[in-house]
């Protein structure tokens, strides 16, 4: 029997995972994957919104705005990467000017701090390579970047050492109402919960219909995008985006945080929870509108190309509280763009509405910080020579294209939480990132994986289930 249970384990369920920790309560999370930011969590934009275009007086809005205040600190006690590198939205013509007024308005309305709209002159100065079209663009410095992977993991090692249960490999199949709460049947056993917290993504529609006569309809909307090597990383310096349309905000062209260049979505709705193919006709799409607001894209350094699924419900706004009809039954859907901006705000919304119903009391020995996967680049030589003197895997380089050593790779396997899989290890360490996409490194982080795991190289996969990369022979051999 847990307290609260949590159905997700992206950054919104990893968020409010974290919040709950804080408390005396038992609770658990169930994820169907083999690990932790499995799904829209890990393919986004990384886009630390500064929160202009959510409309006024919106949950979305306020949400935005708070999470962006937040992700600073945070990224300090849980050690992530986070940089406020400011943002554009390119205008084209005096006739869309009242669009970029009303964005302006917006903002302030909201509470975004040092808007501003720059003349032409400006914007070229700012940014040479933005298209000598412009004609005026909306800045926003307190938008940023972040790494989504890491942020997703330490929300949820955080929480993990604070005594929430993760439940990998866990699929939620059907929820029934009990005297006490809700009993959740899945794929890996039945669990008893007294409160259920819905952050299944695209899937929490399935959830609340489980329970609600008021139903909701989730659809995934499909953002196809390029990324492309380290060598164009500096092209821009601050995340470019178009005027947003009813679709959302556009291609946007932005630096990541690791120094590559991300360009895209699309903006595609489909009914196929898990179709996140890319597309000849999305990558199309992606390379034109992207080469409006910026010059000279160096398309040649595409490295890979990749889709992720917003969960876009019909009323473009978060679906946070506690469902009438369903008592103790949490909903934390429709968790679109700028769900990762808000995911911090989301988790203390969630765990406040969670400890005023179940009157949980504050715990005196909540560890705020973690420390995530030593980087020796963040020594100086001496101490990375010394590093090395004591611990030899960490001059090791097994990923070339990221420079990423065997000390790591151990380190991400044997880290609460700890990767299993080849994605696992990439997201964790981004072993497999670079040019070659793992080409090279591939085999030796399958034999790490194999000898940290006690298991055969048979049993490894690429990302848990039968995504196994050695087929074929017998297993018993390897």
């Amino acid at each position: 029997m847990y307290d609260v249970i949590i159905i997700g384990g992206g950054v919104s369920g990893a968020a409010a995972a974290r919040e709950l920790s804080r408390y005396k309560v038992r609770a658990c999370v169930l994820e169907k994957e083999e690990d932790v930011c499995c799904g829209t969590s890990k393919a986004n934009s990384a886009i630390v919104h500064a929160g202009y275009d959510a409309a006024e007086g919106s949950l979305m809005a306020k949400l935005n705005v708070r999470g962006s205040e937040m992700m600073e600190q945070l990224a300090k006690e849980l050690d992530f990467p986070f940089e406020r590198i400011g943002s554009l939205v390119i205008c084209l013509s005096a006739e869309d000017m009242p669009g970029l007024k009303k964005l302006y308005d917006r903002g302030i309305k909201n509470g975004v701090k040092g808007l501003q709209i720059l003349s032409r002159e400006e914007v070229l100065e700012m940014e040479p390579n933005v298209t000598e079209n412009v004609y005026a663009a909306l800045y926003a410095p307190t938008a940023g970047i972040v790494c989504p992977f890491s942020l997703n993991i330490a929300l949820a090692e955080n929480a993990f050492e604070n005594g929430v249960e993760f439940r990998f490999n866990t699929e939620v199949q059907n929820i029934i109402k009990t005297e006490i709460g809700y009993e959740l049947v899945t794929d890996n056993g039945n669990y008893q919960t007294k409160c259920v917290v819905n952050a299944a993504g695209v899937y929490a529609d399935k959830f609340h219909n489980m329970v609600s006569e008021k139903k909701i309809h989730i659809t995934p909307r499909r953002g196809d995008y390029c990324l492309l090597d380290k060598n164009a990383g500096n092209h821009v310096s601050r995340t470019i985006f178009s005027l947003p349309t009813k679709y959302g905000k556009g291609v946007l062209v932005t630096p990541t945080v690791h120094g590559n260049l991300l360009v895209g979505p699309t903006a595609i709705d489909i009914e196929d929870k898990e179709g996140t193919n890319t597309t000849r006709e999305g990558l199309d799409q992606v390379i034109t509108k992207a080469g409006q607001n910026v010059r000279n894209l160096p398309m040649r350094q595409v490295i890979t190309s990749f889709a992720g699924l917003r969960a876009h419900e019909e009323r473009a706004e978060f679906l946070i509280g506690e469902l009438e009809d369903a008592p103790g039954f949490i909903d934390c859907a429709g968790i679109e763009s700028p769900g990762l901006t808000s995911c911090p705000a989301i988790g203390e919304m969630v765990a406040e509405i969670v400890r005023e119903k179940m009157r949980l009391e504050e715990k005196e020995d909540f560890k705020a910080s973690r420390k995530g996967i030593m980087n020796p680049d963040k020594l100086s030589k001496e101490e990375r020579a010394e590093l090395i003197r004591k611990e030899p895997a960490y001059g090791n380089i097994i990923c070339r294209c990221e420079m990423i050593t065997e000390g790591e790779i151990i380190d991400a396997i044997r880290h609460p939480l700890g990767a299993r899989s080849l994605d696992g290890v990439k997201r964790r360490t981004r072993a497999g990132m670079g040019r070659c996409q793992s080409g090279f490194c591939s085999p030796r982080t399958m034999e790490i994986l194999s000898r940290e795991l006690g298991v055969g190289m048979a049993d490894i996969t690429k990302s848990g289930g039968d995504s196994r990369l050695v087929v074929g022979i017998n297993k018993d051999s390897l």
